[in-house]
Parts: structure tokens; C-alpha cells; sequence
């Protein structure tokens, strides 16, 4: 039996764990009016989801987005997720890099949401594009997290590139990292070897809502509708 001055902080829900994904994913699109709009109730359903590392993380994202410009933000999200792919949101970028396997593996994953049937990006985004596979994460929540779990060196990766670059931004990171099983690499290196695991095959997305958080229109580019 534990002494009655310890306790142990609860663990997350799987509830509570859509909404800190389904959040962190809103906060990883670009940050235009439409976002600025959907903030207050973003905030809300973190508050909601109770005292936990990973929703204090991005609740702290969204707090501190909510404070700035709008052009500020837009700024700033550009100067990050550049076309250069130094902190790539495109998940098999950290995997396959600009090869030919990254077809087979962005069709695997496209196979994976009409499996689940669930309608995939248009031409306009990628599947493998961090906010649609949050998003994912929250409607087929077992498949998602394996998903997620596949990509789990890319997603460490990002999150040091993130964290490199000293932006906000590395708070998403930790926190959807922080829903995933087992512990983070504890370094890049570590992160890299992990990256470079083939991605397992697999089968695309529509609205969401079954958590109080806005759908991500999968078939357009970064819109909240």
C-alpha cells in the first residue's frame, strides 16, 4: 500500500488524449482568421480535459498564439514550416525524404483512411500532412495511434528541429509525442535511428466533431471550416 502523502497524477484519457491531438493538430495548421476564430474554443475544451503536461502544453501554445498579430503569427509560422523542409509537418519527409518509396508510403497511408472509410486529402495536401493525421487520430483513435506510433521518429525529429529553433511551436510537439507509448529518445541521434524504421502498409478523411473541436476540412489546404 502507498503512504497516504503520495498520489500519482491521473493518467490521461483516450478522451482526453483526442482532444489534446485534435487541438495540438488545429494549432499545427496555418494560423489564419479562421484559426484566430476557433481559438476561444479550442482553449475551452482544454480546460475542459483537466491538468495534465501534455493539454498544459497546448494550452500554453494557444494562450500565447491568442496574444499575437495576426501577421505576426502568419509571419512566424512561415519562417518555421518552410519550404526547405528543415522542420517538415509532412511525416514520411522524415522517413523516406524526397525517394521514390515515399509514394508507396503515402499511398499505403491513403489506403489506410478509405480501409476506415474516410475520404483522403484532395490535391491540395498530402496525407501524411501532421494535422490530417491528428486528425485521423481522433476518428479511428486505435489505427490513428498506431499511425502516430509508426511515425514516432519523425515526430521526435520534428519536435528537436521545433525545439532547435526556439519556437512555440515545440510545445505541440512534446505534447502529441507526450500521448504516444513508451518514453522519447533522449537525444536526435536516438530519434534518427528510430525515424528510419520502413513504414508498415495500411490504407483518407472527413469532418469531425465528435470531441467539441471544429473539422479540419481534410480535401483543403490548412482551412478550418
Amino acid at each position: 500500500m502507498k503512504p497516504p502523502w503520495t498520489s500519482r497524477r491521473p493518467q490521461l484519457s483516450a478522451d482526453g488524449v483526442a482532444v489534446v491531438r485534435r487541438a495540438a493538430g488545429l494549432c499545427l495548421c496555418y494560423p489564419d482568421q479562421a484559426l484566430f476564430d476557433r481559438l476561444p474554443l479550442i482553449r475551452a475544451a482544454l480546460a475542459e480535459t483537466g491538468t495534465h503536461p501534455q493539454v498544459a502544453a497546448v494550452a500554453e501554445f494557444a494562450e500565447h498564439l491568442a496574444g499575437q498579430e495576426l501577421l505576426r503569427a502568419e509571419e512566424h509560422y512561415v519562417s518555421i514550416f518552410d519550404i526547405r523542409n528543415r522542420r517538415s509537418l509532412h511525416l514520411t519527409w522524415w522517413t523516406d525524404g524526397d525517394t521514390r518509396r515515399r509514394g508507396f508510403s503515402l499511398a499505403a497511408i491513403k489506403a489506410r483512411y478509405r480501409a476506415h472509410g474516410l475520404t483522403p486529402p484532395g490535391s491540395d495536401e498530402l496525407p501524411d500532412y501532421l494535422p490530417v493525421v491528428l486528425e485521423y487520430a481522433t476518428l479511428e483513435r486505435e489505427d490513428g495511434s498506431k499511425l502516430l506510433q509508426e511515425h514516432r521518429g519523425g515526430l521526435e525529429l520534428l519536435k528537436f528541429a521545433l525545439i532547435g529553433a526556439a519556437t512555440p511551436y515545440a510545445r505541440l510537439l512534446e505534447a502529441v509525442c507526450g500521448t504516444l507509448s513508451g518514453d522519447s529518445p533522449r537525444t536526435r541521434e536516438e530519434a534518427a535511428r528510430m525515424a528510419r524504421r520502413p513504414l508498415d502498409g495500411g490504407p483518407e478523411l472527413v469532418g469531425l466533431g465528435t470531441i467539441g473541436l471544429p473539422s479540419y476540412p481534410i480535401a483543403t489546404t490548412g482551412g478550418l471550416k
